[in-house]
């Protein structure tokens, strides 16, 4: 049985054959991840991939959550469903969460 603290999945598991021929299993740490935007996957610029505490985003609106293309479509499909121009029925399901809260400021 692993010690407690290599049950979690934060240890990545690792097969290792050693000289004696023996199968063991070796937990190494999982790497942090590029952040990546919640829309269409593409890695975030500006923001490092050194994680915890310290991890740094954008200043401006959906920083650290949408790409700058994202963000500006979302931005342009607010802006016709404040207008009256589009409704917000017709907006795509990916992007009706954010259209709906730039709406609601």
């Amino acid at each position: 049985m692993p010690k407690p603290m290599h049950r979690s999945r934060s240890f990545r598991r690792v097969q290792r054959v050693t000289k004696a021929h023996r199968n063991v299993t070796h937990y190494r740490r999982a790497k942090n991840s590029m952040p990546h935007c919640a829309i269409c996957g593409a890695e975030l610029n500006g923001i490092s991939s050194k994680g915890g505490s310290t991890r740094r985003t954008n200043s401006r609106l959906f920083g650290g959550v949408l790409c700058a293309a994202c963000t500006a479509e979302v931005i342009k499909l607010g802006s016709r469903v404040e207008e009256g121009n589009m409704k917000l029925d017709s907006v795509g399901i990916k992007y009706r969460t954010y259209v709906l809260q730039l709406v609601a400021h």
